[in-house]
């Protein structure tokens, strides 16, 4: 299975405290894409636990966790339990290629868009 590092950063968000955006927030995960860059379901079942994610912010610590799956609807999480998983919206339809968007629902359970700015291969 060949994994990618994906980074992506807190994009404009028009009507929040990021409006501007902020390069200082993001994810980077570590996840098997297919050669349109989608996430490729069939590898990640073979080798979850190589499949992580990064949360990073400048006014807190970094939260490591990994990419997780239920049913239909992957997210992101952290420790046992749901009460810290953060959902990403249709994250198994997106295209992960340089400067699209994804969604990712913060604490509060809003939508902040982030852009994709780095793919390379781990």
């Amino acid at each position: 299975m060949s994994l990618s590092r994906i980074v992506m950063r807190l994009a404009r968000n028009p009507g929040t405290e990021f409006a501007d955006g902020d390069d200082h927030r993001g994810y980077a995960v570590v996840a098997p894409l297919t050669q349109d860059g989608q996430l490729d379901e069939s590898a990640f079942r073979q080798n979850q636990k190589a499949c992580t994610v990064r949360r990073f912010a400048p006014d807190e610590d970094a939260q490591e966790g990994r990419l997780a799956r239920k049913g239909s609807n992957w997210f992101f999480d952290y420790a046992e339990g749901e009460a810290d998983d953060e959902a990403v919206y249709r994250l198994g339809e997106h295209r992960f290629a340089v400067g699209e968007y994804v969604s990712v629902a913060d604490d509060d359970g809003r939508p902040l868009a982030y852009k994709v700015t780095d793919i390379q291969p781990v």
